[in-house]
């Protein structure tokens, strides 16, 4: 039975990205229940690859020359093993005791149901490849009861990993989270954002919020702009509630429904709050002229001819963050000279626009 690459690993892969990045799924289906999602319906239950087998993928994926950046997704990363059988306790206590051996693989079994295996994924992921020093691993979609101390720690542990998380919180009101059926609270969403950036204090933290879910009346709404308006998120997606034909959510009375006028009017608004914050936070950046000292060039922006480069920081995601738009290189790079596209280069913040930054690259 002939099976993806994605699925066996055991044949070359096409790149249908550009040639300095990839993603690479390392599971599929969810254990999540969320009320407004049909994935677990569609994907079915949780379907982890072995660790071994996406090592395997990494390291092929870096022999290419031009691979610069691999990004790690799922519906759930936090999620990644806990359908996996954890090592033997062989491996751990060679006593000989069986009873013991018994007890240790118990322990092994409830704290990989519990905690998952993406720490020591992404361990044997940077422990092969280490003759690769450069690039980066970025990871996608991460629930905020997942960020354990030990996944926090292994970022910390080496810089390939970026300091870049992707956390979708869907809300902050405690009513409705739990219609959603998430699993965390308002305030566990905020303790998270706080150790996140107390233990990584350069972190960039993307998330996607949900406006104008079944009951959500104006005051919640409130409360998740004043959230955003505090914690001040660097990326941010917003997206309206829509009925989803199998999710759970579609079968609430209508009259518990936002009409679409109100679900619009609050994305406008939360839209705005958001847009207001990245252009302080851009504003400041450009006033001290901060210098990124690595920014991947993407190639030529498809609407300025060949007068601006498109580039990113690490604390961009390829097509769903804001772009740094390079418009001077040539003091830097010698006249007729051109950013190589999956090359690296420092760059001095001059400006911005909304949510893009606009630089120059600098020796």
């Amino acid at each position: 039975n002939a099976k993806s690459y994605l699925e066996s690993g055991d044949v070359p892969r096409a790149i249908v990205t550009p040639q300095h990045y990839a993603y690479i799924k390392i599971a599929e289906g969810c254990r999540k229940r969320c009320s407004f999602c049909v994935i677990p319906k569609i994907k079915g239950p949780l379907q982890s690859k072995p660790i071994q087998q996406v090592v395997k993928e990494c390291k092929a994926l870096l022999e290419r020359d031009k691979m610069k950046e691999l990004i790690l997704i799922a519906q759930d990363l936090g999620d990644y093993g806990k359908d996996l059988t954890p090592a033997p306790p062989a491996a751990i206590d060679d006593t000989g005791d069986d009873d013991d051996d018994d007890d240790d693989a118990n322990v092994l079994q409830r704290q990989t149901r519990k905690n998952g295996q993406l720490a020591p994924l992404l361990h044997q992921i940077l422990q092969n490849t280490k003759e690769y020093p450069n690039y980066w691993l970025r990871l996608m979609y991460l629930y905020p009861d997942e960020i354990t101390d030990e996944i926090i720690s292994t970022i910390q542990s080496d810089d390939r990993i970026c300091r870049y998380i992707d956390m979708p919180i869907q809300h902050i009101n405690n009513d409705i989270l739990r219609k959603m059926r998430r699993k965390t609270s308002g305030d566990d969403i905020k303790l998270a954002i706080q150790k996140i950036r107390n233990a990584l204090p350069d972190v960039v933290i993307r998330t996607s919020l949900m406006v104008g879910f079944p009951g959500e009346t104006e005051e919640q709404f409130i409360e998740l702009i004043e959230f955003v308006q505090e914690y001040q998120l660097d990326n941010v997606g917003v997206f309206m509630y829509s009925d989803e034909e199998l999710a759970a959510s579609s079968k609430l009375k209508e009259d518990q429904k936002n009409s679409e006028e109100v679900k619009q009017d609050r994305y406008n608004r939360l839209m705005k709050a958001q847009l207001e914050i990245v252009q302080r936070r851009n504003a400041a950046r450009v006033s001290c002229n901060e210098i990124l000292n690595e920014v991947v060039v993407e190639g030529l922006h498809p609407e300025y001819d060949d007068r601006v480069v498109v580039g990113r920081y690490y604390g961009q995601c390829p097509d769903i963050d804001g772009q740094i738009l390079i418009v001077d290189w040539e003091d830097a790079l010698g006249e007729g000279k051109w950013p190589e596209p999956g090359e690296r280069y420092r760059v001095e913040l001059i400006d911005y626009l909304d949510y893009e930054l606009i630089g120059r690259i600098v020796i």
